[in-house]
């Protein structure tokens, strides 16, 4: 029952990464410009912007548990909806998943934490591999299901895994609501993680005004940035230069996969506090590769992929790592990670949009990949001078 939590992270992305390899389909259907495909990439980034810091609020009122399990159910909807209600579906649907989805990224690390606080580490690995392979899996698997049918069916589909996990999720609702007041004392642990922005702040200087919190919010924004504009449009940017839809598919299917193997080799380097800076440029460096690849040698499509998919693990691993250790508690802890995520998400909801705009205004790609160039330059900077920047004492 307690691995459940891992069933729920497999719901987190496929219905975002699903998208891009769909895009050319979607766009002819819905007579979409490439600034419209960028805005409907970036939605469901804007909700993880405005939805995650109002989720300790709703948790606080209907439990985690039970907050999980409608956040599956509506997610479930939303994919119907984003497929089969029409032009206004697309872009309602997409926002209703971007909303439940924020539900499940804020509780979810809560619950692993809360449940494997013997060791949250390992824990946490399992969690975000959880995370990249079904993202990978949706990628690949978008246009065959859509050759087969339809792009609406190729969407929609995931709101069947969201179902059954619901269903999966149910009893532990029930357990939890049942024995609610028995496990009060153990269960507050995780309501604090929840409700941290309703805890008094601890004494110092809160984290809005810590320069630390400030870089590692960038970091943050940063590689979420980058791995959303190349989930949105390498597809399309390959396509371009005359790979074919279901090859660019695998080809994101790569993208994702390969960052499991970057998330589980850069601890690594985090591990020791003297190499934590040169972590956060190893994690840093492979999407700028990736993208001065694309420029220079479009024809390697797929090494480029692997490299930044490399990258993107690394770095999604590093920004929870800095997010973690960057409080000096738990209450200031979950403070930083609501300032990263939210403020991230809302950097990394431009992307995708910028890009497509770059995209249209200029009849080609190449404005774009050094926009991303530039997000990837920027992100080095960020992590780097967030670990030699010292945080404030306690006191």
């Amino acid at each position: 029952m307690t691995a459940a939590v891992f069933l729920v992270a497999l719901c987190l992305r496929p219905a975002i990464t699903a998208v891009g390899p769909l895009l050319p389909q979607i766009s002819v259907d819905e007579h979409l410009g490439e600034a419209a495909q960028g805005l409907l990439g970036a939605l469901p980034l804007l909700a993880f912007a405005l939805v995650s810091p109002q989720v300790h609020r709703f948790a606080r009122r209907s439990g985690t548990e039970r907050a999980v399990l409608v956040a599956l159910l509506v997610l479930a909807a939303g994919g119907v909806v984003r497929s089969y209600a029409g032009d206004g579906g697309l872009w309602i649907g997409t926002v209703v998943i971007g909303c439940a989805i924020a539900v499940g990224n804020v509780l979810v690390p809560v619950i692993v934490k809360r449940d494997y606080a013997a060791n949250v580490s390992r824990a946490t690995g399992y969690y975000t591999a959880c995370i990249t392979l079904a993202a990978a899996t949706a990628s690949a698997l978008a246009v065959p299901i859509a050759g087969l049918a339809s792009w609406r069916l190729a969407l929609s589909v995931w709101s069947l895994l969201a179902l059954l996990i619901a269903a999966i999720w149910l009893p532990r609702t029930r357990a939890a609501a049942a024995g609610a007041a028995a496990s009060a004392a153990g269960a507050g642990a995780g309501q604090a993680g929840v409700a941290g922005a309703g805890v008094a702040a601890p004494a110092g200087i809160s984290v809005w005004r810590q320069p630390r919190a400030w870089l590692i919010t960038a970091f943050m924004g940063l590689q979420s940035t980058t791995f959303y504009v190349l989930v949105t449009w390498l597809p399309t940017v390959e396509i371009d230069t005359g790979v074919s839809e279901r090859t660019a598919g695998l080809h994101l299917f790569l993208f994702q996969g390969m960052g499991i193997i970057g998330g589980l080799a850069i601890p690594f380097l985090l591990r020791n506090p003297r190499h934590r800076s040169l972590g956060a440029v190893v994690a840093s460096l492979p999407a700028l590769l990736a993208i001065i690849g694309l420029l220079t040698a479009p024809n390697l499509a797929v090494l480029w992929a692997a490299i930044a998919g490399l990258g993107q693990g690394a770095a999604l691993v590093t920004a929870l790592t800095l997010i973690s250790l960057g409080g000096r508690d738990h209450a200031e802890t979950t403070r930083l990670s609501g300032m990263a995520q939210s403020l991230g998400y809302l950097l990394a909801a431009s992307g995708p949009f910028l890009a497509g705009l770059l995209a249209e205004q200029t009849g080609t790609w190449t404005a774009s990949l050094f926009l991303v160039a530039a997000f990837a330059l920027l992100q080095i900077t960020a992590g780097a001078a967030a670990v030699r920047t010292p945080g404030p004492r306690s006191t």
